[in-house]
Formats: C-alpha cells, structure tokens, sequence
C-alpha cells in the first residue's frame, strides 16, 4: 500500500510513523508512506493555498488548483487509488471502511482539510471518499490521516504478527473484543478466569464470545442492535441478551 498525504504542516508527521507496526511494515516494504507539502503544488510566487470565501464568512478556503495539480501528480496509473478527504463533514471511518480501502486499493491519496475546508469542486471532481473520524471538529485533517494509514496499515497481509490478530480485533466481527489477561495468574487477590488457565479451547472460545456479547451490551448496545437487525447472532445468544436485558 502506498500512502501519499497532502498537507500544509509536513513537519506534523515528523515520527509518528516511525514506531511499531508502522515502521515495521515500512522496513518490510509493504506500505509506503510519503508525505507532500501542498504548498509545492502552487506556481505563484507566495507559494498562497488558501482564499476568502465566496459569499463572505469567516475564515480561508483551501483552493482548487494546487489540490488538483497534486492529485494529478500523485496519483499512479497502474495502482488502484482512492482520494480521501479529511473533513468533518465526511462519513464516519468505522472497521468495515478501513477494510475496504485494505482490500481494494493499493494507493492512497489523503488530503488534510485545513480552515474552513476545501473548494467544493475538489471534493466533486476528484476525490472519492469524504472520510471524518468522529462528530466533533479538529483543527486540521492530519491527525485523521494518521488513524486511516494506522488502521488500514494493520490490516494488510502479513503486516501483523499473527494472522488472527486482526480477525479477532473489536468491531471486526460486530463486537467489541473479549476481555484479555496474562501472567500473573493471581494479582491482588483478584484471579484470572479460571475457565482460562484449563486449556480447553472450545470453552475458552465460548466463554471469549459470551464476553465480547457482555462487555459490547454494556459499552455499545447500538451495536448489539445493529447485529440483532441482520440476524447475525444465534437463536441461543439472542435469548441470553433478553435474559441479561431484562435482569438490568
């Protein structure tokens, strides 16, 4: 995967990939991550990338001509690429949108939003996906761009150590993940699951479900709902959510 960021502030990303998954799935060579100052997409003198509105409001546009001037630049003919812009105003990034770009597209351009926003026409003409992380509002759409490259990076074959890890992570499965404990089995008086330390696996992976469906009722029921709506829990895990519905 090649990732290419579109931003006015290159230095912002001085490190953060450079650690962990990411820099080690940079060393394997299986993504790339380039990041482009949009200002060297502008052919006047003052490098401006930014403009008042039309119609009169407060604060700068960024302008149409160095975005589309990169883009056209950026974007590799032999590479299935998608656009993003980074906007609040975007679809909300969940699990199943950073499994698709994994599994689709080997490019990626990320434009970070800046301002006000972006010119209309650029996101009419030339990007394909408006992307948000979230229903609040960030002073720019560098930190968005850092959570998309992280979450699709995490995803793509062989990049993680184990090739479960990211079947099992929450929300791949409609659930939140089970709950995790390691050594030592006793710590302050409080034990481990008992049920862990037995080696049984098909009961360790049954109690890891009944968990998951617990914890997900606790923190997201809209989740639990999402997944009753498509059916996709047994009959025996659909009566065992009304039982612990109702005795809450």
């Amino acid at each position: 995967m090649r990732f290419d960021l579109l931003t006015i502030f290159p230095e912002f990303f001085v490190g953060p990939f450079e650690f962990g998954i990411i820099r080690r799935a940079k060393q394997q060579g299986q993504v790339e991550v380039n990041i482009h100052d949009l200002r060297s997409f502008t052919t006047d003198k003052h490098h401006i990338v930014d403009d008042r509105p039309f119609g009169g409001d407060d604060g700068m546009v960024l302008k149409p001509e160095p975005l589309f001037r990169a883009v056209e630049a950026l974007r590799k003919p032999d590479e299935q690429t998608a656009v993003v812009l980074l906007t609040p105003q975007g679809r909300v990034f969940q699990q199943s949108e950073a499994q698709r770009f994994a599994h689709n597209f080997t490019q990626m351009i990320l434009i970070c939003g800046r301002y006000e926003g972006v010119d209309e026409r650029v996101a009419q003409h030339i990007v394909t996906d408006e992307i948000s992380i979230g229903d609040y509002v960030l002073t720019g759409g560098e930190i968005p761009a850092m959570v998309l490259v992280d979450a699709i990076t995490r995803l793509l074959p062989n990049v993680l150590g184990s090739a479960t890890s990211a079947v099992n992570d929450s929300f791949s499965t409609g659930l939140l993940d089970f709950p995790q404990y390691t050594r030592p089995a006793s710590f302050n008086g409080i034990d481990v699951p008992e049920i862990l330390l037995s080696g049984h696996h098909a009961n360790i992976a049954k109690w890891r479900r009944r968990e998951a469906l617990r914890k997900t009722l606790k923190m997201r029921p809209d989740l639990i709902q999402a997944l009753l709506a498509r059916a996709a829990l047994t009959a025996e895990e659909q009566r065992w959510i009304e039982e612990t519905q109702q005795e809450n």
